[in-house]
């Protein structure tokens, strides 16, 4: 083969992020020659596989809200195990290195697997050139892997570029983060995730436009640190996606540590150097000055808030700027999320698409699971993704942990259900832990008993929701956990506690 000739590959992934990295591996599992594409930069150039999860989110921010825990923990309840800490400070640019170096090692770590499975790696943008005819490539059709089609021509736009000729693409190209409408991020000011975790000081007030995910995760940590955070929300409840008795008790939690959640505003201007255009204030510091935001509150009165710092979460959007999918009639839907079918399948044969750049909801372990499924479609197997066991988390203090319906939807249905809760507040771990805040709820269908959705609010969350994503995926009855031997004394027993409340036969409360 010459120079020129364009580099064969069974499968093709665009995109090294969880999505995209992870399908590659299982793909090179089983049997195919892979490639994956990445343009991800190390702020020394390099590579930095991992995608958004792993650069500015997931990773990152677990990063900084662990240090800032332990940080609130020394100020604020070390006292209470008898620990004495005077002038406890926090060195911000440490702790952002810190973060920096824990990005760095699952960067380092997701090329190490690459090469583990001989997946050839090629660091630049990818993106579509035109589609093969199937005479150039019908000797090379592998069995089990669907139409036969000459496959894409993929253009790598990096350092070196390369030209790369794909059987079957498996594009997962994540999201951007969503702008406000004529307020552009200028990531000194008007942050977007990437920004806000980038932060060389702690801003004395903080301003969030959206209170999901990102905006409760960030708030929280540079809360902990002394800023002055005010949350703006346009809708009227908080997190309307979790069970409404959860949320309700996690806004309490919330308030209590001094967020500021305004819920039901409408954001008006935002003004700032950067949006207005002016020169930036050369006295003193010569720094930039802060940020103004003019809104509205629930009941019509306009406020204005005047902060150092503005952080925008109002969510994120399909990334599909630069694929060149028009080039090959590849349909996108009006978001510019590409269109697929119930198997990740895209509008072209050999096509195929998983994670944040398709419909469903954008998480990372959402991206690992389809991406699997898809290199064992393309392997004539039979990949499966239950979207209705796939968990949720909020990594706040209390975290927030959910799988399956929550009450609202189940009413909204007209489904006959159960519910049990029980609060950590009765926990023997957790009074040990001195973090009883929050309850499990266990939701279960009223005839059959089929646990139908958990919801926890409280101490590792996170870790207990497995448990019942476990339950779910084999269709267990609350009676199921209820019998289950769990470990005293632990966080998991409230879970227990929660299938025998179900029944109304909760023992410890």
């Amino acid at each position: 083969m010459n120079n020129n000739s364009p580099k064969q590959f069974d499968v093709i992934v665009i995109g090294g992020g969880p999505g995209g990295y992870i399908a590659a591996i299982r793909a090179a599992q089983l049997g195919m020659n892979v490639a994956c594409i990445d343009e991800w930069k190390s702020a020394k150039g390099g590579p930095a596989l991992g995608g958004t999860c792993t650069n500015v989110g997931c990773i990152p921010s677990k990063a900084l809200l662990q240090s800032s825990e332990h940080f609130d923990h020394a100020n604020h309840h070390f006292a209470d195990h008898g620990i004495e800490v005077k002038g406890v400070r926090m060195d911000v640019a440490k702790m952002v290195g810190r973060k920096d170096t824990v990005v760095k090692q699952n960067n380092d770590g997701i090329l190490y697997l690459l090469k583990k499975n001989k997946i050839s790696f090629f660091h630049g943008r990818g993106s579509f050139v035109k589609a093969v005819p199937s005479t150039l490539r019908q000797a090379q059709d592998r069995p089990g892997s669907g139409q036969a089609h000459g496959g894409y021509e993929i253009k790598v736009a990096g350092v070196a570029k390369e030209t790369l000729v794909g059987k079957q693409i498996i594009v997962a190209t994540g999201s951007n983060a969503r702008a406000l409408p004529g307020t552009p991020f200028d990531e000194e000011l008007i942050l977007s995730n990437d920004g806000a975790l980038r932060l060389g000081a702690v801003p004395k007030k903080l301003g969030l436009i959206g209170a999901g995910v990102i905006g409760l995760e960030i708030g929280s940590v540079w809360r902990r640190l002394g800023a002055d955070v005010t949350i703006l929300e346009g809708l009227p409840t908080f997190l309307g996606v979790v069970d409404e008795q959860i949320a309700k008790e996690a806004h309490k939690a919330f308030v209590k540590q001094g967020l500021k959640i305004e819920l039901g505003v409408t954001v008006g201007a935002i003004k700032s150097p950067s949006t207005l255009r002016q020169a930036q204030d050369r006295s003193g510091s010569g720094r930039a000055k802060g940020v103004n935001v003019a809104w509205t509150n629930s009941r019509g009165e306009a406020q204005t808030l005047e902060v150092d710092k503005l952080i925008v979460s109002i969510g994120r959007v399909p990334n599909t700027i630069g694929l060149n999918a028009e080039a090959v009639g590849l349909k996108l839907d009006e978001r510019g999320a590409i269109i697929v079918d119930d198997e990740c399948r895209a509008s072209l044969a050999g096509v195929w698409a998983v994670g944040d750049v398709v419909r469903g909801p954008m998480l990372a372990h959402k991206a690992e699971e389809e991406g699997i499924a898809v290199a064992e479609r393309i392997a004539g197997q039979q990949g499966h993704v239950n979207f209705n066991t796939i968990p949720w988390v909020i990594y706040t203090s209390p975290e927030i942990a959910w799988v399956g319906q929550t009450e609202q939807q189940l009413k909204a249905t007209g489904r006959a259900y159960k519910a049990g809760t029980f609060p950590f507040l009765a926990n023997g771990r957790a009074r040990a832990l001195g973090d009883t805040t929050g309850m499990v709820k266990m939701l279960a269908d009223a005839l059959t008993d089929e646990i139908l959705g958990v919801h926890i609010v409280g101490p590792m969350a996170s870790e207990l929701i497995a448990e019942c994503v476990v339950a779910m995926a084999f269709r267990a009855s609350s009676e199921d956990i209820a019998r289950i031997c769990h470990a005293h004394p632990s966080l998991s027993e409230a879970t227990k506690e929660a299938a025998l409340a179900v029944d109304k036969r909760t023992l410890n409360f």
